[in-house]
Formats: C-alpha cells, sequence, structure tokens
C-alpha cells in the first residue's frame, strides 16, 4: 500500500526560469496537472494584464480580457503546438480581446497611481520615502510622455524578458531585430525628457 507515487515534491519546472519554464508547465498542464496551470497564470498574468492595459482599458475590462484569455489557453491547451510560443500566443490573445467592443474605452490610467496603490507603507524615513516618491512620478511622467508605440514596448520587454523579444516583436509587428535598437532609443528619450525635467526644476 506504499505505491502511490508523489510529485508534489519535485514539480518539473523547478528550478527552471522564462520559455523553459513555460515549455515544462504547458507540458504538465496538457497532462492535467492543475499545479502547473496556477504556476502559468500566476508567472504570465502581469504580462497579459499589461497588454490589455496598454490598450485603453479600465480594471474592471481588463480583468475580463485577462480571465478570458486564461480560459481561451486552458480550452485548447493541445491546439497550441510549440509551449515556447506561449508568451506570444498570450500577447496576440490578449490585444485581440481588448480590440471588441465590450464596456470600453475609459481614459488610459496613469501607471504610476496603479504603483502607488499597490506599494506596502514599509518605507524607511519619510524624508527618503518623499524622494523616492518625487523620482517615481517623474518617471512615470517622463514615461507617460513618450509616444504610445514606445510606451508599449517598454511595458511588453519589460514583462516578457529579453527571452521572449519574438513574442514582443510578432505582437508590436516590428522585425525582431529592431526590437533591441527600438527600445534602446525609447530609453535614451526617456533619459532626455527626465533630464529636462530635472533641469526645470
Amino acid at each position: 500500500m506504499t505505491d502511490v507515487q508523489t510529485t508534489e515534491v519535485d514539480p518539473p519546472w523547478e528550478g527552471l526560469t522564462g520559455v523553459d519554464l513555460h515549455a515544462a508547465c504547458m507540458e504538465a498542464a496538457r497532462a492535467g496537472d492543475r499545479r502547473a496551470m496556477a504556476k502559468l497564470v500566476e508567472e504570465l498574468t502581469p504580462l497579459v494584464w499589461h497588454v490589455a492595459r496598454a490598450n485603453g482599458l479600465n480594471r474592471q475590462v481588463a480583468e475580463d480580457v485577462v480571465q478570458t484569455v486564461w480560459l481561451a489557453l486552458f480550452s485548447q491547451l493541445e491546439k497550441l503546438r510549440d509551449p515556447r510560443a506561449l508568451a506570444a500566443w498570450l500577447i496576440t490573445t490578449a490585444r485581440r480581446e481588448a480590440a471588441h467592443p465590450y464596456g470600453r474605452r475609459v481614459q488610459p490610467v496613469p501607471l504610476s497611481d496603479e504603483v502607488a496603490e499597490n506599494l506596502e507603507s514599509t518605507h524607511p524615513a519619510p524624508e527618503d520615502e518623499a524622494v523616492r516618491a518625487d523620482n517615481d512620478r517623474r518617471v512615470w511622467r517622463a514615461f507617460l510622455r513618450l509616444p504610445t508605440r514606445c510606451q508599449e514596448l517598454l511595458r511588453l520587454t519589460v514583462l516578457a524578458g529579453r527571452a521572449e523579444y519574438q513574442a514582443v516583436a510578432e505582437a508590436m509587428r516590428m522585425p525582431r531585430g529592431s526590437i533591441g535598437p527600438t527600445r534602446g532609443r525609447c530609453l535614451d528619450t526617456m533619459r532626455d525628457l527626465l533630464a529636462g525635467e530635472g533641469g526645470g526644476r
């Protein structure tokens, strides 16, 4: 009666990151492993969420889009032939879902407010916090002054990581080789905006 095998301790994705983690979780999810599904949701929901928000959706509609995207994925796990294309599939599907005429399109919500809402109030000295908060506001003001395409590119490359530049390229409809240089130009523009603002005050 000790034949029962336990995989709880050592899931196949243990120690993996990036596309390797996604691929291992996809394989396990196809076999019905709910922990693998939960791991995928945990790892990649921020990416899906920001794609929805980048399309101008408010929080409530973005939540609907995120839920719809995950339901779509788990209902057709077998159809996604290459698990390593998962991030690209999620980005593309989220953009398509965000384009549907739900109850949308409210004003784009500045990310600075969102970040501020979720920050734990466990910061050290009030003076340090005031400086940090001021820096954050300056960074987000500069970010929001970038062209929309730059904003979307920076969001996606931060969330998807360098390993997923192909996914970002497909989502942005850009050649993969131009992602890095374009990202660099967007960051340079943002630095110039920050420098200009710093000099103005």
